[in-house]
């Protein structure tokens, strides 16, 4: 023990302080082999490669009573952070408005489920999901919460589905509250 002018006392003499945790140095090996496998990218990392690439997006809206509204957009999709995430950005229009989105998607080794972040021009919110994939990830279902800038209702129950159709094609969906409010399909360019 040590003293200071203060007269407190420090432990500064014991081993377990000088390395910090006081764990041996095989269970830190160990702990750190725990840690490069969860933060290494696996199978389900590799079937988020059916997304990547630059894409033509036909966005379909579907309102209450009415045809759904039609519009185009355009989706440039790459893996960042080594290849941990996949990075898109989407560039549409929503209710005669162009706007621009961006989304990261990745898979938590820890949690096995598949995440996705969203933000965009036209909001503040940001809306976060999380779910699993079947049919060999060829299907990746996401739920989450949302709000509705336009209604002012919180806490929406939202749902998103990616189904891959092809090498070239895929389709995404979303619903609020188990109805569907939009559909994208994307063709590869």
């Amino acid at each position: 023990m040590k003293h200071d002018n203060t007269g407190s006392t420090a432990v500064l003499d014991r081993p377990e302080n000088k390395s910090g945790s006081g764990k041996s140095d095989a269970e830190k090996q160990e702990m750190m082999k725990k840690m490069e496998a969860a933060g290494t990218p696996g199978p389900s990392h590799k079937a988020l490669e059916a997304f990547v690439g630059e894409w033509k997006a036909e966005v379909k809206c579907f309102h209450e009573g009415g045809a759904p509204q039609v519009s185009q957009g355009t989706s440039k999709a790459s893996w960042t952070l080594n290849g941990h995430f996949l990075e898109e950005e989407f560039h549409g229009e929503m209710m005669g408005k162009p706007f621009t989105g961006r989304s990261l998607m990745g898979y938590d080794n820890i949690k096995q489920t598949f995440n996705t972040v969203w933000v965009s021009d036209m909001q503040t919110a940001i809306f976060t999901s999380e779910g699993k994939g079947e049919n060999d990830n060829r299907v990746i279902t996401l739920v989450g919460k949302s709000n509705c800038p336009a209604t002012g209702r919180k806490d929406i129950s939202m749902k998103t589905v990616f189904r891959v159709l092809s090498p070239d094609k895929y389709v995404f969906e979303m619903y609020n509250d188990n109805t569907k409010s939009m559909e994208i399909t994307y063709t590869r360019k």
